[in-house]
């Protein structure tokens, strides 16, 4: 498997950093859910600090695919496809980057606005960003949620698009994303 991405396909670290990133997504959402769930205490904080710490794994991972992603070239669309498919493909991944860094970003800032630190799995402490601010911080749990349903809605149509190239299409825009040799129809 190429480590680089080519002009037909995607390289083992650009897949890598897609599934990990979208498991480590899964991930924030049940803890989420998981916090949510659980009455003021140590299991809820104990939660709510994994899900900190996740959420500051995706916003360094997230880091290095975009660098990674500059640093390489892009495979190129299918010739196919329409002008108005071309923007959406192009918008819809950069709506992912602008979630995807946002998320973690708004967390953060809703944790130093509430003023509960924020550490990586307990190794080290990040500074807040900003002093206790409970407007802010109010202001970021809704913005945080509102983030997260728009990402959930590029998901979505990130996967419609990928069936219906799939399917439909009958290109190889799904299988060149696939890792572990799964590219073969």
């Amino acid at each position: 498997m190429q480590v680089r991405n080519t002009n037909t396909a995607w390289g083992a670290v650009s897949q890598t950093l897609h599934w990990l990133i979208l498991v480590l997504i899964i991930l924030q959402y049940l803890l989420a859910e998981t916090a949510e769930s659980l009455p003021l205490g140590m299991a809820k904080l104990a939660t709510l600090a994994r899900h900190k710490s996740v959420g500051i794994t995706i916003l360094g991972l997230t880091v290095l695919r975009l660098l990674w992603r500059l640093g390489n070239r892009t495979p190129a669309l299918p010739h196919g496809m329409r002008p108005w498919e071309r923007m959406l493909a192009r918008a819809s991944h950069a709506g992912f980057y602008l979630c995807i860094f946002a998320l973690p970003l708004t967390g953060w800032l809703m944790s130093s606005a509430r003023n509960f630190p924020v550490s990586w799995f307990g190794w080290f402490q990040l500074p807040d960003l900003v002093v206790p601010n409970p407007d802010l911080f109010d202001a970021m749990r809704a913005m945080h949620g509102i983030i997260f349903n728009c990402l959930s809605g590029l998901a979505l149509l990130h996967v419609l698009g990928a069936i219906k190239h799939h399917f439909f299409n009958h290109d190889d825009v799904l299988t060149r994303m696939l890792p572990f040799g799964l590219r073969s129809r």
